[in-house]
């Protein structure tokens, strides 16, 4: 990385340090069988990881002075099927509620569901079209806490109904938060996702518009999981489903919330439009 110019995506040294223990520890897991050690840096795969959530470009467009695009998906492939991009993730999750003052598992969170279009290189069976929202494409599931942080993340068809979306998110947050008893929706998740909350402990509540609301008016805890959506979308590769598989999608999910997570324990921002370019050295 020293001998090329920085991207405003890049890992500070303080940053790279809340992720560097888990991706040495896997790196030591994981030799090579020939015992070659790999020209890549690992600081600069997820470099390049973050370059692509952040810009949206293609992985053959990565720049030339990144890891080749071949070296680095094959790192990111391999973290998103063996669950590494999430271990990091929840392990910055963990550092920012204890910031904030906060136990390391909720006890409420928030589940909501987005639709977005995809990409031409999505299989078909792993769209459809959302008949509520007349929209073709994927559906994002998600469940945050009361800090705006991720606890679980489900990517599916659009055609799926809310419902269906909603049970797989509360196994997940039951599974991994046992200490969750909480949980609010929209009306869009209907009676089945109470029920099956109840058998696993979570009360379910659908939160609405008080009557007579005329305009926009934010719901009560609802508003945190409108909030997560808009703060991912910062990130353009989120902008649509670019990726071929559902579990892609969920894993630059979690690596763009491990961008924001990062920023916000070392109390950095990225660098926009209206900042003024840095004079040269």
């Amino acid at each position: 990385m020293s001998e090329r110019k920085p991207y405003p995506s890049d890992l500070s040294d303080e940053r790279w340090e809340l992720i560097r223990p888990v991706i040495t520890s896997w790196k030591g897991q994981h030799p090579s069988v020939s015992g070659y050690q790999g020209r890549y840096d690992m600081r600069e795969i997820v470099n390049a990881i973050l370059y692509q959530a952040r810009t949206g470009c293609q992985w053959r467009y990565l720049p030339h002075d990144l890891p080749p695009h071949s070296a680095v998906y094959y790192y990111f492939g391999a973290w998103r099927d063996d669950g590494t991009d999430q271990a990091i993730h929840d392990l910055l999750r963990w550092q920012v509620r204890e910031q904030a003052g906060r136990a390391e598992d909720p006890s409420a969170v928030v589940l909501d569901t987005q639709t977005v279009h995809t990409s031409v290189n999505a299989p078909a069976d792993t769209t459809g079209l959302d008949p509520g929202k007349k929209s073709r494409g994927r559906k994002r599931g998600i469940a945050s806490d009361v800090l705006g942080l991720i606890i679980a993340v489900v990517v599916a068809a659009a055609s799926v109904h809310d419902n269906a979306i909603g049970i797989e998110l509360l196994d997940k947050v039951a599974a991994a938060n046992p200490t969750v008893t909480k949980a609010w929706t929209d009306a869009g998740f209907k009676n089945a996702v109470a029920v099956h909350g109840a058998g696993l402990g979570i009360d379910v509540e659908v939160v609405q518009h008080a009557p007579h609301t005329l305009g926009f008016a934010p719901l009560p805890q609802r508003w945190r999981a409108e909030q997560v959506y808009g703060t991912l979308m910062l990130h353009r590769r989120l902008a649509r489903d670019y990726e071929t598989r559902p579990a892609s999608s969920e894993s630059m999910i979690y690596w763009s919330m491990t961008d924001n997570m990062t920023r916000r324990l070392t109390g950095t921002a990225t660098s926009t439009w209206r900042d003024p370019v840095p004079a040269p050295a």
